[in-house]
């Protein structure tokens, strides 16, 4: 799937946007019992003829009554459609909590940089991560246009020594690299600042 955030997925596939929310369903499927104000009575009046004649949908959120007016086969379409959208939903929450994205979140940027700060993992731990950062730079990396990694330590290492544009031969580099790193190195107390600084020191790095 491309890496869209959610707010924009749901401008493609939201219920909105397929007039699929309640209040769009009760448009088309029904028509509202109003309450008007009549000028010469000079009281609110509510229309009397739909009562008993139609089924009616009071909205919990406002407390409007609506007139339920279609036939049986529009309202078993738009349940038709509104399955299709739960189905939608659960996929795109699956997607969004599995793999890389669990830890990462989606990236959305166009030229990342991401920074290694291990610390005093042990080396299980050390692995894991370099597992996950594996999986990113496969799974999403490989769909931006360029990307560098920096290991905080005393003596920073770059894996080059600026962002590089994105390719099937560079990520593979990179995850080499990654693999290559020894477990304990020498750090500081601004080893992680002097890592983040050297990261956006990149003019090509937005943030």
């Amino acid at each position: 799937q491309p890496l869209v955030s959610s707010s924009k997925w749901l401008q493609l596939h939201g219920l909105k946007r397929n007039k699929l929310s309640l209040s769009q369903i009760l448009s088309q499927i029904g028509f509202q019992h109003r309450k008007d104000y009549v000028t010469t009575l000079g009281k609110l009046v509510a229309s009397r003829y739909a009562d008993g004649l139609f089924p009616q949908y009071k909205r919990a959120q406002d407390g409007s009554i609506y007139n339920l007016t279609a036939k049986k086969e529009l309202i078993l379409h738009f349940v038709d459609c509104l399955m299709g959208a739960i189905e939608l939903y659960k996929q795109r929450m699956e997607w969004l909590t599995s793999e890389s994205r669990q830890i990462f979140g989606v990236i959305q940027e166009r030229c990342i940089i991401i920074v290694l700060d291990f610390g005093t993992v042990a080396p299980t731990e050390f692995d894991l991560c370099r597992d996950a950062l594996s999986m990113v730079l496969v799974e999403q990396v490989t769909q931006i246009a360029k990307f560098n990694l920096i290991r905080a330590a005393q003596d920073l290492t770059k894996w080059q020594q600026k962002s590089t544009p994105v390719s099937e031969h560079t990520v593979k580099s990179a995850v080499t690299w990654l693999w290559k790193l020894d477990h304990m190195t020498a750090a500081s107390r601004t080893s992680s600042a002097e890592a983040l600084l050297e990261a956006m020191s990149d003019e090509a790095v937005s943030s």
